[in-house]
Formats: structure tokens, C-alpha cells, sequence
């Protein structure tokens, strides 16, 4: 049975049980300053939203789609068998809300980390800042950008070479990986400041623009080169140029104790607005009349700048901070399908060939469990395309969902201490994570 109202839950947690939690999290007070309470509270912007966009709501069937598909795909995800652990599911067709499901106690008011998701986020603002003319371009050297930095260690040719294009691409050469507690990126989220020196510092593994190596330290150096240009840390250059335009009010970031924003996998939003940067992807950078995302950076972010040769794979390469997957096997097979994809389950693809957007946030606890994300897309949703659309058993989409306060929850769901390690890492590649935000305790993998 599908629900036919989402429930609004919003939990009111004193600043005090907030610095509690960090400590037994073994998170720096330092830290504490921006992830519990006067940060928090601005992440509401307190100017008025330019945006005046409203979700269309409709049935699949109205649009195209086979309703007896998806409600089977939503049945077996309420059951939590097949498909375990997925919290959210939306589905966007020719510009209209058709599904809107929560499971597993979710809701639709409630912020999910994004995790490396927020990647694909972090590549709009570098095509909006090279727009403006605050960076010239992708192949500006990443160390113009630090003219007063002295001291780098490890500087060689290969170093000093280093584009801004090879960070978007994930090919640095940077030696920079996400596996085990000792890690370059492990040791980077447990230091307090600094992170763009600690990347600038690590020693060189090959020559930049050659070999894919994933790197989330690459992408958060992003986020201090915005910092660099334009005087503003990457949230506040997003508020300006992204999430205003776009209607995005509610939203949260991980920052360092400069207020460095985890650029990497920092961002929390409700899945409503991941399906509207969906969205505006989809209609090549356009928002109700304005190109807020240039629609050559599209283009250029969905080019294959790397192919991974996976032909028959799911994932087939890589663009600015995107991934590339194959085409829908039933369709003309020309059009590749764009995704941002995040630990433990969150997704944004976007489909053109079918003018869809498909938004899910998840909690799953394998790679196998996060697969399964890509089954039911192939098996359930892409299909509903291409069979006739039946009678609808009910309407899956969702009525809007209203804002009755002030206070929401600022992460996912909270887990049992026991669970909980002393540590905090976002996003990366294995090993457990684990972030502490004002509502909730995060248990975070990529």
C-alpha cells in the first residue's frame, strides 16, 4: 500500500547535546563551532528565495509510464528484501513529480548527507565560477591558485603541471587513496585545518591527466581554489550562485575548523533537491528562465573524458565530477545515462533519452545492497518506459510537502552508539565512516 502523506518529524536537540556527541565522537571543539549551532542555524538563508518553482505533481501514467511497474519496484523496496535499506525514491518525468516514496521511517523534510554525490555539486560551481571569469579555465595550474603558499613538499615538473582539468577527472597523479584507517584521506579528515596544504603536500604518483585514480582530496582542493578566486568558501559561493536560483533552502555542509566545506562528500539536502539539481542538468543548466549552470559546462561534464573500456558494464567512464553509464538497454542505446553517486546508496541519474530524473538516498551496508540501486533502475524504472502504461492502482507521487518549522534534522538517521567510532572520515572509498551533525548520529561509507 502506498502512504498517502508524509509525515513531518522534526527533532529539537539543544546546542548542549550537540557538543556531547562530538566529544564522544573524539571531534575537536574547534570543529564543533560549525557543525552545532550558529553555523547550523544560518544554513536557512535568511534573504528571501529568488525561486518561486513548485514541484508538478503527476501520475506515471499521465506521463508515459507504466504505474504497475513502479508500484511493484516501490512494494518490493517497502518489504527491504530484494532491495534493503533504501530510504527514499523519486522519480521526475517531463518536468513532473511522479513518484515520491520514503521508507524505513524516512520523510521528505529530512536532510540526507549526500557523500560523494556532492562531488557532481562541487563541478557546477567550477563551471559557474569559469563563467563569471573568477577562474580563467580548466587548464589553469591548480598552484596559480596558491601564490603564497611557500614550502610545498615533494615539488617536481609533474607537480607544478598538475590542471585544474585533472582534478575534475580524477587524474591528478596526486599519490592520494581512500583504503584503510592510515590513509591519505583518512588522516586528512581527522586534521583540523589545512586541507588544501596537507593535499598540496602529498608526494606525486604518475603524471597528471593520465591514469583515472578516484581522490576526494582533489575535489576538496576545489573548494579552497573557489576560496582563492573569489573570497568566498564554497557554501557561500553556492548560496550566491547555485542553491538561491534554484529554490534550495534547507541544506547543510561539513566544514574543517576554518569553515572549509567538505567539498568531497560534506553536503546535506532533502531528495526533493537533489532532483532539482537533477533537473537543471537534464534542461542543459536552465531554471525557470535563467542559465544558472552554463550549458556548455553540461556538455563538457558528461563528455567521456575518461572511458574506462567497461563496455557492457554498468559504468563506462567519467566526466567533470560525473559518472557515465550505458544507455538504457531497451532504448535507441545511443544515450548514455549520467549519474552522481555517493557511499552507502545516494544517487542522482539523469536520463535524456527519456527526459527523466531518478533522485535515491540510502543506508545500504554493501556494495552488493548498493547494486541493487542499479538493478531496479535497469529492471523497474527504465522499464516503465517501454511498456503500455496501465490503469493506475494509485497515485505514487507525493501531494507537496510543506514546511511547518524552523527546526529539521540535519543528517540521516541516528545509529546506536556501540556503532559509533571516535573518528569522523566522509566519503571514501572502504572502511567505516562516521560524521556527527546537530539531530542525528551518521554512520557514512562510499
Amino acid at each position: 500500500m502506498f502512504k498517502t502523506h508524509v509525515r513531518m518529524a522534526f527533532r529539537h536537540l539543544r546546542k548542549q547535546s550537540v557538543y556531547s556527541l562530538l566529544h564522544v565522537l573524539g571531534l575537536s571543539v574547534a570543529m564543533a563551532c560549525f557543525i552545532g549551532g550558529r553555523e547550523l542555524a544560518t544554513s536557512s538563508p535568511a534573504r528571501p528565495n529568488s525561486s518561486s518553482f513548485q514541484w508538478k505533481i503527476s501520475s506515471p501514467a499521465e506521463q508515459g509510464l507504466d504505474s504497475g511497474k513502479l508500484a511493484e519496484l516501490v512494494d518490493l523496496i517497502r518489504k527491504g528484501q530484494r532491495y534493503p535499506r533504501i530510504q527514499s525514491l523519486l522519480v521526475v518525468r517531463h518536468g513532473c513529480l511522479v513518484v515520491e516514496e520514503y521508507f524505513n521511517n524516512w520523510n521528505g523534510e529530512r536532510l540526507h548527507i549526500l557523500q560523494s554525490v556532492t562531488k557532481s555539486f562541487t563541478s557546477a560551481l567550477i563551471g559557474i565560477a569559469i563563467a563569471r571569469g573568477d577562474i580563467k579555465g580548466v587548464d589553469e595550474k591548480i598552484l596559480d591558485f596558491f601564490p603564497d603558499m611557500k614550502d610545498i613538499a615533494h615539488m617536481d615538473e609533474r607537480k607544478a603541471s598538475i590542471r585544474l582539468k585533472d582534478l575534475l577527472t580524477m587524474r591528478s597523479g596526486v599519490d592520494y587513496h581512500e583504503n584503510g584507517q592510515d590513509s591519505p584521506h583518512h588522516r586528512l579528515n581527522r586534521t583540523p585545518t589545512g586541507w588544501d596544504k596537507f593535499y598540496l603536500n602529498r608526494p606525486m604518483a604518475g603524471e597528471p591527466g593520465k591514469n583515472f585514480n578516484y581522490d576526494s582530496g582533489g575535489v576538496i582542493l576545489l573548494s579552497a581554489i573557489l576560496k582563492s578566486r573569489t573570497g568566498m568558501h564554497a557554501d557561500v559561493y553556492a548560496e550566491q550562485t547555485l542553491f538561491k536560483s534554484l529554490g534550495i533552502e534547507k541544506k547543510f555542509w561539513v566544514k574543517n575548523q576554518e569553515g572549509h566545506p567538505h567539498t568531497g562528500g560534506g553536503l546535506a539536502l532533502r531528495t526533493r533537491d537533489m532532483a532539482r539539481f537533477g533537473l537543471l542538468y537534464l534542461n542543459k543548466g536552465k531554471w525557470e528562465g535563467e542559465q544558472v549552470v552554463p550549458e556548455d559546462w553540461i556538455r563538457e561534464s558528461f563528455e567521456m573524458h575518461v572511458d574506462f573500456g567497461n563496455t557492457g558494464q554498468d559504468i563506462v567512464g567519467y566526466g567533470y565530477l560525473w559518472w557515465i553509464q550505458r544507455p538504457d538497454p531497451q532504448g535507441d542505446e545511443q544515450q548514455y545515462i549520467y549519474a552522481a553517486r555517493g557511499a552507502k546508496g545516494q544517487y542522482i541519474f539523469i536520463v535524456p533519452e527519456h527526459d527523466m530524473v531518478v533522485a535515491v538516498n540510502a543506508d545500504t551496508q554493501s556494495e552488493e545492497q548498493k547494486r541493487r540501486i542499479f538493478e531496479f533502475l535497469y529492471g523497474y524504472i527504465l522499464p516503465a518506459v517501454h511498456v503500455k502504461p496501465q490503469p493506475q492502482r494509485e497515485n505514487i507521487a507525493r501531494k507537496p510537502v510543506h514546511d511547518h518549522g524552523q527546526e529539521y534534522e540535519a543528517v540521516i538517521q541516528a545509529f546506536p552508539a556501540e556503532r559509533m567510532s571516535r573518528e569522523v572520515f566522509i566519503d571514501q572509498t572502504h572502511g567505516q565512516q562516521v560524521v556527527s551533525v546537530p539531530a542525528a548520529r551518521t554512520a557514512i561509507k562510499r
